[in-house]
């Protein structure tokens, strides 16, 4: 018997030393993230894996993007996200089909609060990726929009993007026909515009592992 125990006992020493197997980052958003119009592999969201592997920190990216998706409806995935994948990281991408669709700002913000509040209970730490809307549905709707994500990020201590189409949206050779979404030249300009931040995740995950 105690031979036994001094055995599993070795076991158990042998498995804890290995470093805890890392889930990944688990990114949840519509069709900027999904790539819509573009091959998968092309989108920002393949183009981030690849720099994580290029920096020495190969973390898997769940992509669970859809395109259309408001809010609400990311809200409503997301529980069961977050029990297949059990993230280290989520990245929310919502809220620009809210602003199209000219629903409440109100419900957008209570509807983004509570996934940041349902992936930290899970665990996760959270990245708030920031989009903007047409001047065309005017000023105060416009501006309400834009700053339901700067009041989550103050309130919840969330890193934020202000808006991941920075210097993309405007210059039409990096958009698609329809003037919404981004083609396949705009993609690395998203991804320079999430990178600073999921750097710096990354960074204190382990500080080793960037490059410089």
């Amino acid at each position: 018997m105690n031979g036994l125990r001094n055995w599993l006992g070795a076991v158990l020493l042998y498995l804890l030393s290995f470093p805890a197997a890392a889930q990944g980052i688990l990114i949840v958003g519509d069709s900027i993230s999904a790539a819509f119009g573009l091959e998968i592999g092309e989108g920002w969201v393949a183009l981030l894996e690849r720099r994580l592997e290029t920096e020495n920190y190969p973390l898997p990216v769940h992509n669970a993007s859809v395109s259309g998706d408001t809010t609400a409806g990311g809200l409503a995935r997301l529980p069961a996200l977050l029990g297949q994948h059990a993230p280290d990281l989520v990245i929310l991408e919502l809220g620009g089909n809210d602003g199209l669709r000219g629903l409440p700002p109100d419900n957008m913000q209570q509807n983004l609060t509570a996934m940041v509040e349902q992936s930290r209970a899970a665990g996760a730490d959270v990245i708030l990726l920031g989009m903007r809307i047409p001047p065309n549905y005017g000023v105060r709707y416009t501006q309400a929009f834009e700053q339901v994500y700067r009041q989550i990020a103050d309130r919840q201590q969330v890193p934020l993007v202000p808006f991941l189409l920075e210097g993309v949206a405007d210059r039409g050779e990096l958009m698609q026909a329809d003037g919404i979404h981004p083609n396949a030249q705009g993609q690395p300009g998203i991804l320079d515009n999430a990178w600073p931040v999921i750097r710096e995740w990354v960074l204190t995950q382990q500080p080793a592992a960037i490059n410089d």
